[in-house]
């Protein structure tokens, strides 16, 4: 028989190793639950931030104003335009007085603005936030990701106007989820709406009715994103598929909505006119919520009627964009070839044309130049500090280190004097080159190379020089169709003669440009 304690289970063993990584799943709810917390990082970055604020602002909580800013700007914006900037910065004013009553009513105002611009981030280039975080892959491995994210956008509008809007994540750090599926939550909402109310929890029955109307919300800029890329790009939308089954899913849930709350809005006043008149503060309390929810629920009617008309012009945009951009003609202008259109034709050219050209083309292809700004301590620096003592005679100037150049010429001075002895026919009737050519050979075999490369440099004589510089006579050369024959050269047998110029014409030329 054996003993009572040998019957009993041994306690489990702990594994030395170390424990293993979740599942994909648990990983994927807790980088969910991060950028959840991403989104809020930006509200309370405003309270950090308001020490930085030339004034005594921790009286202030910008949370708080920035919270009701997200509010106003989502249930202000409609399908088609955004919240205009000045109004919403309005309807903030009277929360962040609340907070500080004593203050001028100017840095009230400068308040709203920093929390709007904030939650904007309009000192960021592309106005947008960035978080990271960390998850962990199938095999393993930790690795780093970026999320970027938006809270309040500036959209433009149709009237040239600029509009704000909120983005998703915005609508999420309201409702207190992320990456909620819109039908899913947007049911649950009716549902805990209609038997909050039926209870009489009104309080919390008007928590879940904003609560739906952001996720009405949601649901109609899920649609407009939609609709204005195929807009831009009708072929960058699934239309075959993905969207036709989202209207017929959005339709479907619109005309549940229209049931729902018709019944939430018949409890609503029902509990509205069966309390009690009186003069019980609890009594009022209930007639007043009750009040609040019958304007949202009409309002989220409102906005569902929107979306439902929304719904059903998608199909006919869909068709009439896609004619238009089907049949549309293709654009006239064409991109620029920087080999064949630029580099090409300006290489043969000379420098004073070329340069016109470049500076035509960069002074329109490169972008805008940001100006230097001066800052104020250097400029203070600047005009105070004393100038510096300076040598009367200036500065010691460095001895140059000459080196000898050495004579590589081809032709020396006695072969130049004797071709411009050849070329000299001022006495004479002009030659030509082919007889020119006969001649320099006779006296020096190099000589030919000589003659021929004044002769051509002749052929376009530089007169405006000439004039300037007071010479009597130019030597000119002239093609007049004679094909030269030599053993040496080819081309064109040129005219090669001495003009006098015209000594009147020359002193005047100098006159006039001293």
């Amino acid at each position: 028989m054996t003993s009572p304690a040998s019957t009993d289970l041994a306690p489990p063993q702990l594994s030395a190793g170390p424990r293993p990584a979740q599942g994909p799943a648990a990983d994927e709810g807790l980088a969910r639950r991060l950028r959840a917390l991403a989104c809020t990082a930006p509200l309370h970055d405003l309270d950090v931030r308001k020490a930085n604020l030339a004034g005594e602002y921790s009286v202030y909580a910008m949370a708080e104003v920035a919270l009701a800013a997200i509010d106003l700007v989502t249930l202000n914006m409609d399908f088609d335009t955004g919240a205009d900037h000045d109004q919403i910065v309005a309807r903030l004013l009277p929360r962040v007085a609340a907070q500080a009553p004593g203050r001028p009513a100017a840095e009230h105002e400068r308040v709203a603005r920093w929390v709007l611009e904030n939650l904007i981030n309009v000192g960021s280039v592309d106005r947008g936030f960035r978080a990271v975080y960390g998850t962990f892959g199938p095999d393993g491995v930790y690795t780093r990701r970026d999320y970027d994210f938006k809270l309040i956008e500036e959209v433009p509008g149709h009237d040239g106007t600029v509009y704000l809007r909120t983005t998703d994540e915005a609508v999420n750090v309201l409702v207190g989820a992320l990456d909620t599926d819109v039908t899913s939550a947007q049911i649950a909402a009716e549902v805990k709406l209609e038997v909050l109310i039926s209870r009489g929890r009104l309080a919390d029955a008007q928590l879940a009715a904003e609560q739906a109307r952001y996720r009405t919300v949601q649901y109609s800029e899920t649609l407009r994103r939609t609709l204005e890329a195929t807009r831009r790009n009708v072929r960058a939308v699934d239309w075959l598929r993905t969207v036709p089954d989202m209207i017929a899913e959005a339709l479907d849930h619109v005309a549940d909505r229209y049931r729902h709350e018709n019944a939430i809005l018949t409890n609503i006043r029902k509990a509205r006119d069966e309390a009690e008149t009186g003069a019980d503060p609890k009594t009022a309390e209930h007639k007043r919520r009750a009040a609040e929810l019958v304007d949202i629920v009409k309002d989220c009617i409102r906005r569902h009627t929107q979306l439902q008309s929304r719904l059903l012009e998608a199909g006919p945009l869909f068709r009439a964009e896609q004619d238009r951009q089907a049949f549309a003609r293709p654009t006239a202008r064409s991109g620029l070839d920087l080999y064949g259109q630029l580099l090409a034709p300006l290489l043969p050219l000379p420098v004073e044309s070329a340069i016109r050209v470049t500076d035509a083309f960069f002074a329109s292809g490169t972008g805008l130049r940001t100006p230097f700004s001066v800052r104020v301590g250097d400029l203070v620096d600047m005009l105070l500090t004393p100038p510096a003592e300076r040598e009367h005679l200036g500065a010691e100037m460095p001895e140059p280190d000459l080196i000898a150049t050495p004579d590589d010429s081809r032709f020396s001075e006695e072969q130049l004097a004797s071709a411009m002895e050849l070329l000299d026919l001022e006495h004479d009737a002009p030659r030509r080159l082919s007889g020119l050519l006969a001649e320099a050979r006779r006296r020096d075999p190099e000589l030919p190379y000589l003659v021929a490369l004044l002769a051509v440099h002749a052929a376009s004589p530089p007169v405006g020089t000439a004039y300037r510089q007071g010479e009597r006579r130019l030597l000119f050369a002239v093609d007049d169709g004679t094909e030269l024959d030599d053993p040496e050269f080819g081309g064109a047998d040129l005219i090669v003669g001495t003009a006098l110029l015209d000594a009147v014409g020359m002193a005047a030329a100098r006159a006039e440009a001293t």
